[in-house]
């Protein structure tokens, strides 16, 4: 009787210890429709590299917990299909606060022209020839009119472009979409462990090799920005969606295409506070921005460069690449993609 009662014992053991692995490591069963399974581990966020700039210093090991992730980033035909369930509009389809904006503005700094107090965005504009890299304003132009709908302004559109990143879109507006579909957006350590798609330390979504004008790897600007776009891989601007290889864990366009919302905050200095505190466990972003050049504006992450990234300029299609952006900005080469975890179901979660 104790024998029968030790090995019921030792095989129920044997079964518990085998669905906790599978649980950890085995892909959930039923996947969402047009998600992808990243496993979660421990990887090195951040560089070291010359390639890095200060903000993505110094690396650091950090652990993530396992996910469902958008394999693309959110198309214009499903914003489309959220905004028609809900009559969503927009951060650039409403005139601007002028309150919000002063508050983002220097003591005695004069209100925007009453031009600019309508509906819009920002817009990409070529400049004709040669300008002065330090100055964004060269090509980044407010723009009346331009939304998800019109993204180069009025008079644009988005036929044909079903497949295309939704752009001009707000942190807020993100957001909106992932509650609507029942997701929420990646934090910053999951984005950059699912760009790498399992290439730890890699300076590339693809891994070593640089990016190549003749062979691109993925939608990025070409020819000498920001005005001489030689388009040799066939798209001035966004491109569709899945025009390029995916990642190892078959994710398209971590690199290029359209900056991507995160949840997190944007602390500039966040790796050099996270120095020596040894393996972060699935953190989840700073309790508040912190933009020492831009103190008043606070700042969510975006991550993956977009189809104005280049090296002559910023490089910052990278999978270490930060950048910070106001909330309640938008702009034509932002979009954003999901992440999901379902209780009960995924990895023990």
């Amino acid at each position: 009787m104790k024998y029968t009662v030790l090995m019921l014992s030792l095989a129920a053991g044997a079964f518990a210890a085998a669905f906790t692995v599978t649980r950890l490591w085995s892909t959930p069963p039923g996947p969402p429709p047009g998600m992808v399974w990243v496993p979660g581990g421990e990887f090195t966020m951040g560089t070291d590299s010359d390639l890095g700039r200060p903000e993505e210093k110094p690396a650091h090991r950090v652990r993530v917990h396992a996910f469902w992730m958008d394999e693309t980033e959110v198309t214009n035909a499903q914003f489309r299909a959220f905004v028609e369930a809900t009559g969503h509009v927009t951060t650039a389809e409403k005139p601007p606060d002028l309150e919000e904006l002063m508050r983002q503005r220097p003591p005695g700094a004069k209100p925007p022209p009453k031009e600019n107090l309508v509906p819009g965005s920002i817009v990409f504009r070529m400049p004709p020839g040669p300008v002065d890299l330090r100055d964004y304003m060269q090509w980044q132009k407010w723009t009346p009119g331009a939304s998800w709908r019109h993204p180069e302004g009025p008079g644009s559109g988005i036929d044909g472009k079903d497949d295309h990143p939704v752009v001009h879109v707000s942190w807020d507006d993100a957001v909106a979409y992932a509650r609507w579909a029942g997701k929420r957006l990646p934090t910053e350590a999951e984005w950059e462990f699912a760009a790498r798609g399992g290439l730890d330390g890699k300076p590339y979504v693809w891994g070593d090799e640089p990016f190549s004008e003749e062979k691109p790897q993925c939608n990025i600007w070409q020819g000498e920005f920001p005005w001489k776009n030689t388009a040799l891989d066939g798209y001035e601007r966004t491109a569709p969606v899945k025009s390029y290889p995916p990642n190892g864990y078959g994710l398209y366009d971590m690199a290029g295409n359209a900056w991507e919302w995160c949840a997190d905050w944007y602390d500039q200095d966040l790796y050099q506070r996270r120095a020596g505190r040894g393996v972060i466990d699935n953190p989840t972003g700073p309790e508040r921005s912190y933009v020492p050049h831009d103190p008043l504006s606070p700042q969510r992450v975006q991550r993956g460069g977009s189809f104005l990234c280049c090296d002559q300029y910023c490089s910052r299609y990278r999978p270490s690449a930060r950048h910070g952006c106001p909330y309640d900005t938008s702009l034509s080469h932002v979009g954003f993609r999901c992440v999901m975890v379902r209780e009960g179901v995924d990895g023990g979660r």
